[in-house]
C-alpha cells in the first residue's frame, strides 16, 4: 500500500514538473526532475524494505546484484573522479540564460523596414546585421533627427546676430473726403483723387551691440557639437546592442544543438533500460526515469527552438529586417582570446574618444553660456534700422526716400525676471557639471569593468569546458555501469543532468566572454569602427 501510495505520488509529481517545466529555466526544471526522482528512489526503497522484511530476505544491495567481478570494481574504482566532476556541477554556476546587453533606451531595439521580404533563407553575418543596424536602427535616426534639430536652432539663434533685410513693392490708389477730415473750403471740391502711389522699398535691421544674442548663439552651437556627437556615440550604442542581439541567437541556437545531443544520449539510455526489464534485469522504474530524462530533453528542444524563433524576431526589430523574413546566421561565436590592454591606459584612452563623454563637455559649456546670456539680459542693446526706395505716382515719376534709425535700449524695471533666469541658468549650469563628473567616473568604471568581464570570462570557458569533458565521461560511465547491470538509471539521469548543466555553462561562458570584448569596445568609444577586431580576438 505505501508503495502504490508513493509511486502515485512521484508520478504526480513528475507530471506536474513536465507540465510546468517549459517556460522555467533549465537550472529549475533540472532541480525538479532532480526532486521527483528522489522521490521515485524512496518509493521503490520503501517497497524494497517491506518486500524484504516480509519476505525474510536482505534488503541491502541492488536487485539482481552477484558478486562483484574485478571489472565491476575496476569501473567502480575509475568512477571517482568522475562522481567528484558531478558534485562540482552541481553548485551554481554561470548564468544559464545569458544576460541582456545593450543600449537601455528602448528606441534601440527598433528600427525602420526599408526593404521587402524576399524569397528563400537569407544568410546573415553579424557584419552583415551591424551594417544594417547602422542604416536602419530606430535610436540612430532619431539621434540623427536631434542632431539636424539642433543645427537648425544654431542657425536661427544666429540669424539674430546677422542683418535682416526685407524687400517691398507696393501699388496704392486713394480716394480721399477731405470733409471727412473737417477740411472744408469754400469752392474747392472736398473729394480728392483718386490719385495712385507706387513705392518700392528695402528695409535693414541689425543688431549692433546685443551680449545675450551672442551668449545665445554660443549655447545653441555647443547644443549642436553636443547633438553631433551624441549621434555618433549612437553608432557604438547601435552595434552593441545589434552585436548582443546576435551573440544571444547564436547561443540559443548551441544550446538547440546541446539539446538534441543530450535527447539522443537519453534515448540511447531509454533503449537500454527498456532492453534491460525485457530482460527480467532491470525493474520498471529505471524505464519510467530514462523516460523521464528523454520526454524533459524534448520538451527543452521545443522551449529551446522557441526561444532562438523569439530572439531573431528581436534581432529582425533592431536591424530592419522584415518580421517574415527568414534568415539564417551565418557566423558562430568561436572562443577567442583577447590580449586586454593596460587598465590605466584603456581608461586614458576612452577618456580621449568616448563621443558621449565629448557630448557632455559640450552640453556644459552650452550650459555656460547660457548662464552668461541670463546676466547679460540686465545690459543694455544697440540696433539699427533702416530703409531705402522709390517713391512716386509712377516709376517714371518718383524719387528716391529713405529713413535711418538707431536705438538704444536699456531695462530699467525686471529685477526678478533678470534674477530669475540667473537661478535657473546657475542651476542647469550646475546639473550638466555633475552630470559630466558623474559620466567621466561611469566611463572610468566601463572600461574596467569590460576588462574584468574578459578576464573573468575567458576563465570561465576555460573551466566550464573542462566540465563538460568530466560530465561527458561521467555520464559515459554511467550508462556503461547501468548497462553491465552494476546500478540502476539513477546514476545515468544524474550524470545525464549534470551534463546538460555543463553545456549550459560553457554555452553561456562564450557567450559572456563574446558580449564583453564587444562591451570593451563600446566602453573605449570605438565599437562601430573596430567591433571586429574585438570579437574576432587579436
Amino acid at each position: 500500500m505505501r508503495h502504490g501510495a508513493g509511486l502515485r505520488f512521484a508520478r504526480g509529481l513528475l507530471t506536474i514538473s513536465m507540465v510546468e517545466m517549459v517556460p522555467i529555466k533549465r537550472r529549475v526544471w533540472v532541480n525538479a526532475v532532480a526532486v521527483a526522482l528522489a522521490v521515485c528512489v524512496a518509493a521503490g526503497t520503501a517497497c524494497s524494505q517491506t518486500t524484504g522484511s516480509q519476505n525474510g530476505s536482505p534488503t541491502s544491495g541492488p536487485p539482481n546484484s552477484g558478486p562483484k567481478s574485478s571489472s565491476s570494481t575496476n569501473m567502480t574504482n575509475s568512477l571517482g573522479q568522475a562522481v567528484q566532476a558531478e558534485q562540482v556541477l552541481a553548485q551554481p554556476g554561470p548564468a544559464v540564460t545569458p544576460t541582456s546587453a545593450g543600449a537601455t533606451d528602448p528606441s534601440y531595439r527598433g528600427s525602420l523596414v526599408r526593404d521587402k521580404a524576399t524569397d528563400g533563407v537569407l544568410a546573415l553575418s553579424i557584419d552583415d546585421a551591424i551594417q544594417r543596424g547602422l542604416k536602419n536602427n530606430l535610436g540612430l535616426i532619431l539621434q540623427s533627427s536631434n542632431e539636424q534639430q539642433a543645427g537648425g536652432q544654431r542657425l536661427q539663434q544666429l540669424q539674430q546676430l546677422l542683418p535682416k533685410m526685407t524687400g517691398q513693392a507696393s501699388i496704392e490708389v486713394q480716394q480721399v473726403n477731405l470733409a471727412a477730415y473737417g477740411l472744408k473750403f469754400p469752392g474747392i471740391n472736398p473729394i480728392v483723387g483718386p490719385f495712385q502711389t507706387e513705392d518700392f522699398r528695402m528695409y535693414l535691421t541689425q543688431s549692433l551691440f546685443n551680449l545675450k544674442s551672442f551668449q545665445d548663439y554660443l549655447a545653441a552651437r555647443h547644443n549642436f557639437e553636443a547633438a553631433k556627437l551624441t549621434a555618433q556615440d549612437a553608432r557604438d550604442l547601435v552595434v552593441l546592442t545589434v552585436g548582443n542581439a546576435y551573440l544571444l541567437c547564436v547561443a540559443d541556437a548551441a544550446r538547440i544543438e546541446a539539446v538534441k545531443a543530450e535527447m539522443a544520449t537519453s534515448k540511447v539510455s531509454l533503449d537500454q533500460a527498456n532492453a534491460a526489464h525485457e530482460a527480467g534485469t532491470s525493474p520498471r522504474l529505471d524505464v519510467l526515469r530514462a523516460q523521464v530524462d528523454y520526454q524533459n530533453e524534448q520538451q527543452q528542444l521545443i522551449a529551446t527552438t522557441n526561444d532562438l524563433a523569439k530572439d531573431k524576431l528581436a534581432l529582425a526589430r533592431a536591424i530592419g529586417l522584415p518580421l517574415e523574413q527568414k534568415f539564417e546566421l551565418s557566423d558562430t561565436a568561436p572562443f577567442a582570446a583577447l590580449d586586454v590592454p593596460d587598465t590605466d591606459k584603456a581608461v586614458e584612452q576612452a577618456l580621449k574618444q568616448r563621443k558621449d563623454l565629448a557630448a557632455g563637455a559640450e552640453t556644459l559649456k552650452a550650459a555656460e553660456a547660457e548662464k552668461k546670456a541670463a546676466f547679460d539680459e540686465q545690459l543694455p542693446h544697440a540696433d539699427f534700422a533702416g530703409d531705402y526706395g522709390d517713391l512716386g505716382e509712377t516709376v517714371g515719376h518718383s524719387h528716391a526716400t529713405f529713413s535711418a534709425t538707431g536705438t538704444v535700449t536699456a531695462p530699467v524695471l525686471q529685477i526678478a525676471q533678470t534674477h530669475g533666469d540667473e537661478m535657473v541658468a546657475a542651476a542647469q549650469y550646475d546639473q550638466a557639471k555633475a552630470k559630466l563628473s558623474d559620466q567621466t567616473q561611469q566611463v572610468n568604471a566601463d572600461v574596467r569593468d569590460a576588462i574584468l568581464d574578459i578576464q573573468t570570462a575567458a576563465k570561465l570557458v576555460e573551466a566550464t569546458k573542462s566540465n563538460v569533458d568530466l560530465a561527458n565521461e561521467a555520464l559515459g560511465e554511467a550508462q556503461q555501469r547501468f548497462k553491465v547491470g552494476v546500478s540502476d538509471t539513477l546514476p545515468v539521469s544524474q550524470a545525464l543532468a549534470a551534463d546538460e548543466q555543463a553545456r549550459d555553462q560553457y554555452i553561456s561562458a562564450l557567450y559572456q566572454h563574446n558580449i564583453a570584448k564587444l562591451a570593451l569596445a563600446r566602453a573605449l568609444g570605438m565599437a562601430a569602427t573596430n567591433y571586429k577586431d574585438y570579437l574576432g580576438g587579436k
